[in-house]
């Protein structure tokens, strides 16, 4: 298995996490700005994606409680759009993330790393989402 990425994609904050080529463990990477418009979070992602190697990309479906989308899901299926476009070989998995967010905020505070730390929870909550899609391959 190739290398494959984990996406927290958010508005102002992309969070990007990465798996070993084995397929086993994730790692949070970086956090990308989604500032400065779909073109550049693609391209960046875009960067990794090539360095990397990946195959896949692991997006964090944002889906409201009670399964139905919104204006989160539509944003992200632009991106989902626009980098499929880009990357027409790469396989893009959508990950429900509900409650992703919240459970990145735990295990922030149980490692003691302050909240207010820009990027840090994105990154957990796109390893969380990586995470998760390896373990359903086993």
């Amino acid at each position: 298995m190739a290398s494959a990425i984990g996406i927290d994609y958010g508005d102002s904050r992309i969070g990007i996490a990465v798996s070993d080529s084995m397929g086993i463990v994730a790692t949070p990477r970086c956090v990308i700005s989604g500032k400065g418009g779909l073109e550049k979070v693609c391209a960046g992602i875009g960067e990794i994606y090539q360095k990397e190697r990946c195959s896949t990309l692991v997006i964090g479906y944002p889906l409201n409680m009670d399964g139905s989308g919104g204006e989160r899901v539509r944003r992200t299926e632009l991106f989902i759009k626009r980098f499929s476009e880009m990357f027409p070989d790469a396989e893009i998995v959508r990950w429900d993330e509900r409650l992703t967010t919240k459970a990145a905020d735990r295990a922030m505070l149980s490692m003691g790393v302050k909240q207010k730390q820009k990027g840090v929870s994105d990154m957990i909550a796109a390893q969380m989402i990586l995470q998760g899609y390896l373990e359903s391959r086993r």
